[in-house]
């Protein structure tokens, strides 16, 4: 059996699927974000001129032993790429999983005993919490 197809016919096959590569490729080039219920709690630090970088370097890498101890933390960030304000010397961020845990790692004894050990080595802090709706 010949199927003889139009030269219409084949226009119109062409133009669908020419359209419909186009909107495969444009819904494939769009942005998609989310927006999750984590808590993200980021700090930043300026340091005493007298703080060694092995200090410095000990400050952030608690950061990482108390995610393993506290529950709640699902995600830590510990170098500083771009800083504001610019005399302000590192960065860490850590991602819990909901408010409850937040609040926990604060009254954690684990990060009270983090923050006194290296309360000296700041000259200034901020700290800043955020999450969703």
């Amino acid at each position: 059996m010949h199927i003889h197809i139009t030269t219409a016919g084949k226009f119109l096959a062409g133009s669908l699927l020419a359209l419909g590569l186009f909107f495969s490729g444009y819904l494939a080039g769009q942005n998609k974000f989310g927006q999750p219920k984590t808590v993200l709690h980021l700090s930043i630090i300026k340091w005493n001129a007298n703080a060694s970088d092995a200090d410095k370097q000990r400050t952030l890498e608690g950061v990482k032993e108390m995610a393993a101890k506290i529950p709640g933390i699902k995600n830590v960030w510990i170098k500083g790429d771009r800083i504001q304000p610019r005399d302000f010397n590192a960065a860490f961020a850590i991602e819990f999983k909901d408010r409850d845990a937040a609040d926990a790692y604060a009254e954690s004894p684990i990060h009270k005993a983090w923050s006194d050990q290296y309360l000296l080595l700041r000259a200034a802090s901020l700290s800043e919490q955020i999450t969703n709706p």
